[in-house]
């Protein structure tokens, strides 16, 4: 089988020639450098919020921003820019680009740039950085994803708190490179006490006797889309757990899927080469997808 990830898109030629946001200006792809000092190369010291454009409009844009200016406070971090400032920078890189739908934005912020090559944040002396990278991006529609177990865990809120969109993915990264030795696709992830967690790159559920289950959240990126699943649950009469459950209930569930800002609701057909229900994708899980864009629909005005 050929490789497939979570976030693959066909090439749009349109994004041959985009223009970024950095530091306050809108500009062309040779003009935004960034230091070789900066926090965010030298360390992955910095946050960050993935949004998707439907009809003209940044969906969720204000759970993403909540997540951002939380995840700001809790490194310390002072952006520089208000919820309106940052607002505002997405509509400039979207207009600039002659983006209405179909488009992905990774907004992010770093400490800035330092005076020397090391970690204290004190020498952090100019900044932050911020930066909007947008691109036309329509999710390829392919096979369900192949999923591999790995040793790999998200870190613990003590060392690095998984609820952090931080731009030290290391752990992630090496997960992923994992599953792809073993042939699959993306990593499933366990927590520290050996229940199923998540994904390297997505929030992770599977369906039971047409109930739909996924990890307690305590160990893992409280993803906006998986918090729109359990609620489109909760208003549609599918029974929803937060739960720990095993691999063992994973390869006996009927059905299983991935969400994320991306893909939105991604099914999985295989997990450590056991095939899941038929391998493709279910019932619960179309019904999900529909519901999710009915949803992002009534956000964005449609």
């Amino acid at each position: 089988m050929t490789e497939q990830t979570t976030h693959d898109a066909d090439h749009d030629p349109r994004n041959d020639h985009l223009m970024f946001w950095l530091n306050g200006k809108v500009v062309a792809a040779q003009d935004a450098k960034v230091s070789i000092y900066d926090s965010g190369f030298m360390l992955g010291d910095g946050i960050w919020e993935g949004l998707r454009l439907y009809n003209g409009r940044w969906a969720f844009v204000d759970a993403h921003l909540d997540r951002l200016f939380e995840a700001a406070l809790a490194i310390d971090l002072d952006i520089g820019i208000d919820r309106a400032g940052l607002k505002a920078a997405l509509e400039a890189v979207r207009q600039a680009n002659g983006m209405e739908t179909d488009a992905h934005a990774r907004l992010m912020v770093t400490r800035g740039v330092k005076s020397r090559p090391f970690q204290h944040p004190s020498l952090s002396r100019s900044g932050p950085t911020v930066a909007i990278i947008a691109e036309h991006s329509v999710p390829r529609v392919g096979r369900p994803i192949r999923l591999a177990t790995v040793p790999h865990q998200r870190g613990l809120p003590m060392t690095q708190d998984p609820k952090l969109n931080s731009h030290s993915k290391l752990n992630c990264i090496l997960a992923c490179i994992a599953a792809e030795k073993a042939g699959a696709d993306e990593a499933l992830m366990l927590d520290v006490h050996g229940f199923v967690n998540t994904t390297n790159a997505c929030n992770f559920f599977i369906v039971r006797k047409g109930a739909v289950w996924t990890s307690t959240g305590d160990y893992c990126m409280n993803g906006i889309t998986r918090g729109h699943v359990i609620d489109l649950c909760r208003r549609n009469d599918i029974p929803v757990f937060e739960r720990n459950f095993s691999l063992v209930e994973c390869y006996g569930a009927e059905e299983a899927f991935l969400t994320g800002t991306f893909g939105a609701q991604t099914p999985v057909g295989e997990i450590d080469g056991r095939v899941i229900g038929d391998g493709t994708l279910g019932p619960v899980t179309a019904r999900l997808r529909e519901l999710y864009k009915a949803r992002v629909m009534q956000e964005v005005g449609a």
